[in-house]
């Protein structure tokens, strides 16, 4: 079996998460804890009291992701062929903070670019904007060089701008060891102290500084927040009632009961989990947890924005990417544009980046979507090319799945995922992730 790049890449680069490079175990070990009898069971075997095959598999996946050392996962595969399977395991540790189910809200990171990339083609639809207006028409003065950069550029990171994840004074509040409120532009103005990586439009690098201008860019022509265009113009449409984008640090008075956890490794664990390069002192911040683990469910959203700042359920964004797809929210000319890719790194070679969307070729065929990251929660979206076929993998952590045995089983659980959403075998044995 060849290897599956989805794993082991959106822990390496996507989202906003850190340049995580790490070579996962090619083998799937599972920690030899037993199953958990009170894990939440596939929506399947509750409205039946049975499952097919392939639901008792991912089942059995989903736990030994938990028993490897991940706080907790959820699992969405709707094969397009009746009632989607829906899995939610947690360690028991965790139970303390909160029960998970299949069905509660996540932070879905750079999921966000799709959303936000889907208002941007909307207005191109609408002629309200054009993808080849510079970005200097629209932000006068707030981007070096904004004459050269287009709409087009931001929307398939081709712009050369530095992304402000990476600046040090921004990572600290993205970590949350600083609670100082970041705006859109004060975010873009950390990217520009620092040099472009390449003339506009000569290359590829993912910036979430792209997606933080093209919302200012969404509200400059509309005159609407970003957050209300969302639910305007796709989750009130398409009744997705617990998706909504977090633009600030989470208050007392939005802190939704139904947000499941997230969690990162505590300053014992992450020093020796994150990449080289990474700043020195670098931690997340938040309650204490067992299992060398830290709360981060509640830390400084700030940074994350049009880049990473959607909050949603699997049921929600499935409904989400068909529609998409589908193309119930795009017109066929600018849904063509949308899927019109170039090439990401030169390690990636089975991945390509649209607008705001991502072809990823699979063991068990070619899928579309997105992956994100933000502290405490990655996600992994796809479907198919019709939007008829959707699968979510939600786990509630990124670097705790740095460790070779837990990043393994979940690199099985994804591709086991993957190959049932598009009616493929799930291998017997894992492939190896993408190093």
């Amino acid at each position: 079996m060849t290897a599956n790049p989805m794993s082991a890449r959106h822990r390496r680069r996507s989202g906003l998460a850190l340049l995580a490079t790490v070579a996962l175990s090619s083998t799937l070990t599972a920690c030899g804890t037993a199953a958990d009898p009170q894990s939440v069971v596939p929506a399947a075997v509750e409205r039946t009291g049975a499952v097919a095959a392939p639901g008792a598999r991912l089942t059995t996946l989903a736990q030994q992701v938990v028993d490897a050392g991940a706080p907790g996962v959820i699992v969405r595969v709707d094969d397009g062929r009746g009632r989607a399977t829906e899995i939610a395991r947690q360690a028991p540790w965790t139970r303390a903070d909160h029960t998970l189910a299949a069905s509660d809200e996540f932070r879905m990171g750079s999921n966000t670019k799709t959303m936000v990339a889907t208002v941007i083609l909307q207005l191109v639809a609408e002629h309200r904007l054009r993808l080849t207006d510079p970005v200097s028409e629209w932000l006068p003065g707030l981007i070096p060089n904004g004459t050269a950069i287009t709409v087009r550029m931001l929307l398939n990171h081709t712009s050369g701008l530095f992304n402000y994840t990476y600046d040090a004074a921004v990572l600290k509040a993205f970590t949350g060891q600083d609670t100082r409120v970041w705006t859109p532009r004060e975010l873009i103005a950390a990217a520009t102290r620092h040099d472009p990586l390449f003339a506009p439009g000569t290359g590829y690098s993912y910036s979430n500084t792209n997606y933080v201008a093209l919302g200012l860019v969404a509200e400059k022509a509309t005159g609407h927040t970003l957050g209300d265009l969302i639910q305007e113009r796709i989750a009130g449409p398409l009744h997705l009632k617990n998706t909504y984008l977090v633009t600030g640090t989470d208050s007392d008075s939005t802190k939704s009961p139904a947000l499941a956890h997230g969690y990162e490794p505590d300053a014992s664990r992450i020093a020796a989990l994150l990449p080289p390069g990474t700043p020195a002192g670098t931690t997340f911040a938040g309650p204490a947890r067992p299992a060398g683990y830290v709360d981060t469910t509640w830390i400084n959203t700030s940074t994350l924005g049009a880049a990473g700042g959607m909050v949603s359920t699997a049921r929600d964004w499935a409904r989400f990417d068909s529609a998409l797809l589908s193309g119930k929210l795009l017109p066929p000319a600018q849904l063509k544009q949308m899927r019109t890719t170039v090439a990401e790194e030169s390690e990636f070679p089975n991945r390509r980046y649209g607008l705001g969307l991502e072809q990823v070729v699979t063991p068990c065929g070619t899928v579309w979507g997105h992956s994100g990251q933000v502290p405490g929660y990655s996600s992994e979206n796809y479907t198919d090319a019709t939007g008829r076929r959707t699968v979510s993998v939600l786990t509630a952590t990124i670097f705790g799945l740095t460790p070779p045995k837990t990043g393994a089983a979940n690199q099985a659980l994804v591709t086991a995922a993957v190959c049932t959403m598009l009616g493929k075998p799930i291998p017997a044995t894992p492939a190896s992730p993408a190093g």
